[in-house]
């Protein structure tokens, strides 16, 4: 996995993490649990980063359904 993919959510207020690794995150998740919520067991939900596709799956459809119409107007009077 790269770099800074995890956010870290506490579930006694609206806290969350930067992005940060799994590990940083963690541990500033327990740090804000002893200063915020001390005696409390860290607790909440991570967050896993979104992954960035490049969109060149929809411009391929795009250009096939393109095609497809250009051959149906050309084709379409053919002798």
């Amino acid at each position: 996995m790269a770099e800074d993919e995890f956010r870290y959510w506490c579930e006694e207020c609206d806290y969350r993490t930067p992005w940060l690794t799994e590990s940083a995150g963690a541990e500033e998740q327990i740090e804000h649990y002893d200063h915020h919520h001390p005696g409390t067991t860290p607790g909440g939900r991570v967050e896993l980063r979104a992954k960035k596709t490049d969109g060149a799956g929809c411009l391929v459809v795009l250009g096939i359904l393109f095609l497809l119409l250009l051959a149906t107007f050309t084709f379409r009077y053919w002798p």
